[in-house]
Order: C-alpha cells, then structure tokens, then sequence
C-alpha cells in the first residue's frame, strides 16, 4: 500500500473512532448526567428515562456502538483493500 493511501485509511479508521466516540459520550454524559432530569419527565415502562440511560442506556449504546464499528471498519478495508 502507498503512503497516501495508508494515510487516507487511517484518517477514515479515525475519523469513525471520532463519531463514535461522540455519539458515546453524548449519550453517557449528556443523557446520562446532564440531561437526566428533562428525561426523567418520560417513562420507559415503569423507570424514568434518564435514570434508565445512566444504568442501562449507555452501556447498551456502547455495545451496540463496538458492532457499527466492526460493520464500518470492515467497509473500509475492503474500500482500500485491506480486508482479510
């Protein structure tokens, strides 16, 4: 592989850790902590919904987040033709 195409894969591979890193951390920290008390004005079955993504939102966005990522990276290596 030349340079400039290792160069634009490991921008896309890092461009896609960025996104995900932001979608991650706007659910954990925004939902989670910052917006938790206009969430919890809405039920999810019997909890309220901010107190249900502290506990549980987060971490099934973020294991949900690890399969996208998998999904993504997999379309990158075959777009520049590292795939296994």
């Amino acid at each position: 592989m030349d340079k400039a195409k290792a160069e634009a894969y490991w921008k896309a591979n890092i461009n896609l850790i960025r996104n995900l890193l932001i979608v991650w951390a706007v659910v954990s920290y925004g939902f989670g902590i910052v917006l938790v008390q206009a969430l919890n004005n809405i039920k999810l079955g019997s909890l309220p919904l901010g107190f249900w993504f502290a506990h549980q939102g987060a971490i099934i966005i973020f294991v949900i987040l690890i399969f996208v990522y998998v999904a993504q990276m997999n379309k990158i290596d075959q777009q520049f033709d590292v795939h296994e």
